[in-house]
């Protein structure tokens, strides 16, 4: 964490020194400056108005820190100050500009954390005075027995989560009354460790005055990609019955074309290097056995996350996708699970 930074959260003081500290910084990250609108024309203007939010949502910040991610504020101070900051500052000014509830896409795969990002986002939006509703891809889950037809239907749907799991309807329904500021809105949420783990719908949220919704998932915003593309896919997609599923899931993402239409932007969380998402599920298994709690192994981990891997590969659907005018944000994740670029593909 910078010196300069770091003062801030020792003293609480943001003078002038320090403005010109953060300033130059701000300028110095081209691609960072050119995707939050950071001009030197503006920058004095832009640090300003974030110092001041800082300071004012330090507080709840550091408690966050402490009592969810169990980690010290400082751990997580720079993040906060080059992202997240100045992300919640650029969703509350698009906000204002549409005049009607904002619904952001997240795009994030395991391990990337986009649960993380939009709890603090969440928490900084409340101190604009903003009301943010989380919600998840996996809320959006068909029921237990619905899944249990879809599987005799598809007996390849084995896990949730891939195109074809979800109900759709619902998903449009619910972002479609709050885009039309309907109170108040039911909002569906999901029980992962019902029926043993099959997961199942449990006690919907009900929400009023919803201004910004944070639409998560892991293949948020994907599109299907050419069938072509599958004729030399990388692996795991390597088989004949590989490659059948691939082109089928590809075809189930046309369903899900009306709900990324209802998104009025598009953040992709990319892990430089895909393959990283299953080192980092092993990790989060083995702290999960560790802490006494049910996890896999890591033959069922690889299974696992190469069942996914075949149903929308990285390399065929998300790494084209972080060139496309569709991406408004591109945030990459290192393997250390720290952030690296940060860029904008919107003109």
């Amino acid at each position: 964490m910078n010196s300069w930074l770091s003062k801030i959260l020792t003293t609480g003081v943001v003078d002038e020194a320090w403005q010109q500290k953060a300033q130059a910084a701000a300028l110095a990250d081209t691609f960072r400056s050119q995707a939050f609108g950071i001009t030197p024309e503006n920058v004095a203007e832009v640090i300003q108005a974030r110092s001041h939010l800082l300071t004012s949502v330090l507080p709840t910040f550091s408690q966050f820190c402490q009592t969810t991610l169990l980690v010290q504020p400082q751990a997580m101070l720079q993040v906060l100050w080059d992202v997240w900051l100045p992300l919640a500052m650029k969703l509350a000014s698009r906000r204002q500009q549409l005049g009607s509830p904002l619904i952001q896409g997240i795009l994030g795969g395991q391990g990337t954390g986009k649960t993380t990002m939009c709890q603090v986002l969440t928490l900084i939006l409340q101190e604009l005075g903003y009301r943010t509703l989380n919600l998840s891809l996996d809320d959006l889950y068909k029921t237990y027995s619905d899944r249990l037809a879809l599987i005799q239907q598809d007996p390849r749907l084995i896990w949730r989560g891939p195109p074809g799991t979800h109900d759709i309807d619902l998903a449009l329904n619910v972002l479609d009354q709050i885009r039309h500021s309907q109170n108040p809105v039911t909002v569906p949420r999901f029980d992962k460790s019902a029926y043993k783990g099959a997961g199942d719908r449990t006690t919907p949220e009900i929400v009023t005055g919803v201004d910004i919704v944070l639409f998560e998932g892991w293949f948020v915003g994907v599109r299907p990609i050419k069938p072509e593309a599958f004729d030399s896919a990388p692996p795991p997609i390597l088989t004949d019955e590989d490659r059948q599923f691939a082109r089928d899931m590809n075809e189930q993402l046309r369903n899900y074309l009306p709900l990324w239409e209802r998104l009025d932007s598009l953040i992709v969380l990319y892990p430089i290097d895909y393959r990283c998402s299953l080192a980092w599920r092993k990790q989060a298994e083995r702290q999960m056995i560790a802490a006494g709690k049910p996890g896999m192994n890591d033959t069922r981990i690889e299974e696992f996350v190469n069942y996914f891997w075949r149903s929308l590969h990285p390399e065929l659907f998300i790494k084209p996708l972080v060139k496309s005018a569709k991406v408004d944000l591109v945030v990459e994740i290192n393997p250390d699970h720290t952030l690296g670029a940060v860029y904008s593909n919107s003109k």
